[in-house]
């Protein structure tokens, strides 16, 4: 089936930001957890955690992408990956003090975009 239109370049680029983080997140969670969690990144459960958690946005990013490309509905990708924002927030938010300064402002700031960026485009798709 032939696509009628090329796929969003905003959901392009949030899919694939989404894809890149989890990616990363997976694949160095350790390092990157440490910006979001301190020192508790270095303990091996918490890893196993971050791991998954990337890899939960690297699908959810991947199929937004694979569904746009082959012109399927995106609105339940994006809804699921501004819910998972939101729970990235609210996490953030509940761990207040305890969380370095990157867990405290940076997460919950591009946990908070991502989240209206996804539902904004779930409004339009």
């Amino acid at each position: 089936m032939a696509d009628t239109q090329p796929p969003s370049p905003w959901i392009t680029a949030l899919a694939g930001g989404r894809v890149a983080l989890g990616a990363a997140l997976a694949l160095a969670p350790r390092r990157l957890g440490r910006v979001w969690l301190g020192a508790a990144a270095d303990d091996r459960a918490t890893r196993v955690a971050i791991r998954s958690m990337g890899a939960r946005d690297a699908v959810i990013g991947a199929g937004a992408l694979m569904a746009a490309r082959r012109g399927a509905p995106v609105r339940g990708w994006l809804e699921a990956g501004a819910a998972a924002d939101a729970a990235d927030l609210l996490a953030s938010l509940l761990g207040g003090s305890r969380l370095p300064i990157g867990g405290r402002v940076a997460v919950p700031v591009f946990a908070a975009a991502g989240m209206a960026a996804g539902a904004a485009l779930a409004r339009g798709a």
